[in-house]
């Protein structure tokens, strides 16, 4: 299994994106079940529900969807969506 914040790089399209997203659907399933730490990880994985990885990746689309911290991204809509269920993932 490729890593998916590798594959997150290069999202450009339809394609990369499903590549992208069943690398991380995968990467979740191993933490499945795991004790959060004293810090709430699952590993790397700092949203360990539905609740809070949606929270965290609406935080950070809120206001702009990245685009401020990364003009780019208005070119390229699979890219920025990816990064949003990343930020889900990882934003606290």
């Amino acid at each position: 299994m490729e890593d998916p914040f590798d594959l997150l790089e290069k999202v450009k399209d339809k394609s990369s994106f499903l590549e992208f997203a069943k690398a991380l659907r995968d990467e979740r399933e191993s933490h499945e079940g795991r004790e959060p730490d004293v810090f709430g990880f699952s590993g790397d994985w700092a949203n360990n529900d539905i609740y809070g990885f949606l929270e965290a990746a609406i935080a950070w689309a809120d206001p702009d969807f990245g685009v401020a911290q990364e003009p780019e991204l208005e070119q390229n809509p699979w890219k920025q969506f990816a990064i949003f269920l990343w930020c889900g993932k990882t934003y606290e």
